[in-house]
């Protein structure tokens, strides 16, 4: 299993990650890059900001459901082509 689904994996089930966790974790050297890829495959990746046990802030990464605005921004820019099954 590759680095990028070891990632999917775990955020499908549920777990969250700073870009620190996910190179910690998953030894990807770009965590941006990974969640952009992600992005673009279809999965609805949130960045979710939040502060870090000393206070730091930091963005969470996290796979959710997508929300009506967004589902109405993708048919606005794409039309019914956006939800059509490849």
């Amino acid at each position: 299993m590759s680095k990028q689904a070891k990632l999917l994996t775990a955020l499908q089930q549920g777990k969250q990650f700073t870009a620190k966790q996910i190179t910690a974790s998953f030894g990807l050297k770009n965590p941006h890059e990974a969640i952009r890829k992600l992005r673009t495959e279809g999965y609805c990746v949130y960045a979710n900001e939040a502060k870090l046990h000393d206070g730091t802030p930091t963005t969470k990464y996290r796979i959710g459901a997508p929300s009506r605005r967004i589902v109405a921004l993708a048919a606005s820019m794409m039309g019914a082509s956006a939800f059509a099954r490849v």
